[in-house]
């Protein structure tokens, strides 16, 4: 089933507010748009007369292997899309072989998430709080329940507009709480998402709090929400491991750069001193070539795995994963690539 059929199903199930939630981006989701087409606009030239007889799309990310180099993006509220929520998103990535990226924001706990999907590769998606204290505890609760990096994202000093939020007044349902923090978002006019972040994440986080990260635990820092060369290698001097080009999906800065755009400095900036990655508006198997051919490790796959995941729990998000790494395979032996390795600058049209 291909994306925008797995998108098309979830609007049918999810209440308006919820589906707006996923789907929506900051003001007039002009970035939101773009990320989808210029992952599109981007053209290949294939190789022919290649023996693709044989094709793999494993690779490793940060050491850790996988079945094809995409990851599951770190969203929050998932029990909004399915009662078993991030427990199902766990299992069906876990099934699917690839990482699962957890978010501080999540409707199941940090350590049920590593419940529902025993021995998988896991990684906690970090927001800076302004108690430091609460927020070294929680990157040691991750560790302790076996994450195996941390994704500090650092595009969000204040919320975007979110207008479909606003206009909706979203609020989580009775009984949905944020569960790293046991408790709901506060209630305010318009968004609760947009009172939460007012009132706990830290708009003064710095570069320097990528080393107090290393300083509080032993996990590998990844950088999430990067839009710039200068800014991937400062970041990569003061010690993250990796990069993650995004935007946050089109819902921060409004007329933002599109990831496809942003990726081919930043890659070059980064060169070998670190993993870099990208996330927005993946939607094909061909997209992923592109990205690799950009200059990523992998990417990150959001809405379409809540799309998956509101059409059938953790089977949906395996579904959709594995619709993806069949069009990547696909994609890969029509560019005469055998494997990930072989997907190089010169299969896009410049």
């Amino acid at each position: 089933m291909a994306a925008d059929n797995f998108e098309q199903q979830a609007h049918q199930r999810l209440p308006q507010s919820a589906y707006d939630y996923f789907a929506g981006g900051a003001d007039d989701e002009l970035t939101l748009a773009d990320n989808v087409a210029a992952w599109r606009r981007l053209r290949l030239r294939p190789r022919i007369l290649r023996d693709v007889s044989t094709v793999t799309t494993s690779t490793t990310v940060l050491g850790t292997p996988v079945s094809l180099p995409a990851l599951v993006a770190p969203t929050a509220y998932q029990q909004l899309a399915h009662d078993d929520g991030e427990r199902a998103t766990a299992q069906g990535a876990a099934a699917a072989g690839t990482i699962m990226i957890a978010s501080t924001l999540s409707t199941v706990s940090l350590e049920d998430i590593a419940t529902a999907a025993p021995g998988a590769a896991r990684w906690f998606q970090l927001y800076v709080h302004s108690d430091r204290g609460w927020t070294a505890e929680l990157v040691s609760r991750a560790a302790a329940a076996g994450y195996q990096a941390l994704v500090f994202t650092v595009d969000v000093p204040v919320l975007g507009l979110r207008r479909r939020d606003e206009r909706s007044q979203f609020q989580l349902p009775p009984g949905m709480v944020i569960a790293n923090i046991g408790a709901p978002p506060p209630e305010a006019d318009g968004s609760a998402l947009r009172a939460y972040a007012q009132g706990n994440l830290d708009p003064g986080i710095t570069f320097t709090d990528i080393e107090w990260l290393r300083g509080v635990c032993d996990l590998p820092v990844l950088v999430k929400g990067v839009l710039r060369a200068d800014d991937a290698r400062a970041c990569v001097d003061v010690g993250a491991r990796g990069i993650i080009v995004s935007n946050h999906g089109g819902r921060q800065l409004d007329t933002a750069v599109a990831t496809a755009a942003a990726l081919p400095e930043i890659a070059d900036a980064v060169g070998h001193d670190a993993e870099v990655l990208v996330d927005g508006g993946i939607r094909r198997g061909t997209d992923v070539v592109k990205a690799l051919a950009l200059g990523a490790r992998a990417v990150l796959v959001g809405r379409p795995v809540i799309w998956g995941l509101a059409n059938g729990g953790s089977c949906g998000v395996r579904s959709v994963l594995e619709t993806l790494r069949d069009e990547f395979t696909r994609a890969l032996a029509l560019c005469g690539a055998r494997a990930v390795s072989e997907v190089t600058a010169d299969l896009l049209a410049r």
